[in-house]
């Protein structure tokens, strides 16, 4: 399991993020995540950590600096985890169940960061760093669509279009923290598995 700290998209070259950084990135997520950005203003974020606004403009000029190594970080790090966990010698079948349950993993371990990264995924006003991410998304994409293509090819998957058919699934995913309750009696990787049930079976009666 990763922490918020191992997910963040900081500059090398300023060090690790500080205890008193992530505690302000922390109660900065799950305030956006659960009022909308613009119904969060600085001293709330400063009131929840019990500091004053000087102290949180210290370590962050303002809302969008909070917001940047989040969502720099989230889509990185959602790759390469799902990247890294991804049997190479299994089939196509198992590849797209691990692809979608490590996926729900890693959305149920930072779901207030997911949140708020693929809500302001666009509004990013710093030009590079909103392309660097959708290269991490283009990638991520792609690893999907792979796996999706080699099942065509062995005759696991019945796909005529196989960009729509990765499109669905990822929608089917990246909707899902919005909605998944953690206290509900289904887990996110039991969801996940549902899913690729109905993806396979089909919902047509047999």
């Amino acid at each position: 399991m990763s922490s918020l700290a191992d997910i963040l998209e900081f500059d090398p070259a300023d060090g690790p993020p500080s205890e008193r950084m992530l505690q302000i990135l922390t109660e900065a997520c799950r305030l956006f995540a659960t009022r909308g950005f613009d119904g969060v203003s600085v001293r709330d974020i400063a009131e929840e950590c019990g500091v004053s606004k000087a102290t949180l403009y210290h370590y962050f000029p303002d809302k969008d600096a909070i917001l940047r190594p989040l969502v720099m970080g989230i889509t990185r790090s959602l790759h390469l985890r799902v990247l890294a966990a991804l049997p190479q010698d299994a089939g196509p079948a198992e590849r797209l169940r691990v692809f979608m349950t490590e996926s729900v993993r890693f959305f149920e371990e930072h779901r207030w960061a997911y949140i708020v990264s693929s809500t302001v995924f666009w509004t990013d006003p710093k030009h590079r760093q909103r392309r660097q991410r959708i290269e991490w998304r283009d990638r991520h994409e792609a690893l999907l669509r792979g796996i999706l293509a080699d099942g065509v090819q062995a005759g696991v998957f019945r796909i005529e279009d196989i960009g729509m058919a990765g499109r669905l699934i990822l929608g089917a995913l990246n909707w899902m923290p919005k909605w998944f309750d953690p206290k509900g009696p289904l887990s996110a990787p039991e969801i996940a598995e549902r899913f690729l049930g109905m993806l396979l079976a089909g919902l047509a009666p047999r």
